[in-house]
């Protein structure tokens, strides 16, 4: 008999692809989607279950009924209801209480694990070197700052329910169907566009979404996966102009960088309202995996080149269509 899994934000970039993926490895799946994307595509044999929204009173009782394992990748990353950006009221309504209400309902449904989609955030922004697992979370922003609180939670649920928990920190994810700051850039690249980043000199981690579904389901079927928390990357790490080449490259365009003082650069963001977009850019953000690889034997399955790669010809391919990306 198959297996139900849950997938909350099934209609996302992440979880139209895992949903796929689960099929394909004979899992019964349950997806979940905002009533107002009801009709996005999502591959043949997907149960959609459409909800207004995920909220504390949100009624899962019988969404829930089956369920073996929950896949929560659904948050609220920007504004909500007209609220301002830097709300962390609104955050916390969906990715902490929302959650919460999920994870309870889901523990008194019987569901036997529980895999929560976080992100490096909540370890921090800024550091020199490498977060890990044992470093003490400093979320800065209020996403962040929501989804550690999540995370506390849903531990807290599963230490009085034994539920099994599951916890994957991500940085940046790109693939196909990207969307937001690595699709602008993708924009801004295929038009040969010269930038003044040469002179940075950073250290970036992301992943792509082929290595991230391939995590999520190790998570989703090892057993010693329970009650950790994982930080997962692509394992290989960039600066700011070393991913736009590899970025060019994958397009078929020419790199256009040009040498300018990163401290003219962070000024500049200043002037423009955009410092914390230049900041992310200036800054490095990486990631050691390593916890994943030894205590469950992970290996990212695709390369970075493969993965910027994949979603180069999607991009190209789409552009051809303006009306399926911009």
């Amino acid at each position: 008999m198959k297996k139900i899994v849950l997938v909350t934000g099934a209609a996302g970039f992440i979880g139209r692809e895992l949903c796929r993926k689960m099929l394909a490895g004979n899992w019964y799946v349950r997806g979940i989607m905002r009533r107002s994307t009801y009709r996005n595509n999502l591959p043949f044999g997907v149960d959609v279950i459409p909800i207004e929204e995920i909220t504390p009173r949100t009624d899962w009782s019988k969404i829930l009924f089956g369920v073996h394992t929950v896949v929560h990748l659904a948050a609220q990353a920007h504004v909500i209801n007209g609220l301002s950006e830097d709300s962390l009221a609104a955050y916390r309504y969906v990715n902490t209480a929302g959650t919460e209400r999920l994870a309870q309902t889901a523990s008194a449904s019987g569901v036997k694990r529980f895999v929560y989609l976080s992100t490096v955030k909540v370890n921090g922004e800024g550091k020199a070197g490498p977060y890990a697992e044992k470093d003490d979370p400093e979320p800065i922003d209020p996403y962040g700052i929501s989804k550690w609180e999540a995370e506390q939670i849903l531990y807290e649920i599963s230490d009085q329910t034994g539920m099994e928990m599951v916890v994957l920190r991500p940085p940046l994810v790109y693939g196909p169907w990207v969307k937001a700051n690595f699709l602008h850039l993708l924009k801004i690249l295929d038009r040969s566009i010269p930038l003044p980043l040469a002179s940075i000199n950073n250290r970036r981690s992301l992943i792509f979404l082929g290595n991230l579904l391939s995590a999520i389901v190790t998570c989703i079927n090892h057993p010693r996966a329970a009650g950790q928390t994982f930080l997962v990357s692509d394992g290989e790490d960039v600066s700011t102009p070393e991913l736009i080449r590899h970025i060019n490259s994958a397009l078929g365009r020419p790199a256009r960088l040009f040498p300018f003082p990163p401290v003219m650069l962070k000024m500049a963001g200043i002037i423009t309202g955009k410092s914390v977009a230049m900041d992310r850019l200036l800054r490095s953000l990486t990631i050691d995996c390593s916890k994943i690889r030894r205590e469950l034997d992970w290996q990212a399955p695709f390369s970075m080149e493969q993965g910027l790669r994949e979603t180069a010809k999607w991009y190209l391919k789409s552009a051809s269509y303006p009306s399926t990306i911009f």
